[in-house]
């Protein structure tokens, strides 16, 4: 049952993937291909709940896959990463929506 289960997480996730993936490159073409820049750069620094490597890992590289987010660094203590994101409007909310969005479901994957 753990198999199958775990098989459901994975093909949901690349379905969530997929759709977080054409949101931002769409975001990032639109920008792009009108007179007026919606740009708000800025870094964020994100509390991590991902303890490993791999899981760390995993997050950042899906971070900066995304069109409009990169992730710079993580922290020596590995309880941060530092990310460069082109529309940032409201930090808190940005944090909020890597945390459920991206890491819950990565850790969800993982553990």
């Amino acid at each position: 049952m753990t198999i199958i289960r775990k098989t459901g997480q994975v093909i949901a996730f690349t379905f969530f993937y997929i759709k977080e993936l054409l949101f931002a490159n769409f975001r990032v073409l639109h920008d792009i291909l009108t007179p007026r820049h919606r740009m708000s750069p800025g870094f964020v620094m994100l509390p991590l709940d991902a303890r490993t490597d791999l899981e760390i890992f995993i997050l950042a590289n899906l971070i900066s896959m995304t069109p409009g987010t990169i992730s710079v660094d993580i922290s020596q203590d590995k309880k941060f990463i530092f990310l460069h994101v082109m529309y940032l409007e409201n930090i808190e909310a940005f944090r909020q929506m890597i945390k459920q969005k991206f890491e819950a479901r990565v850790l969800e994957v993982l553990r």
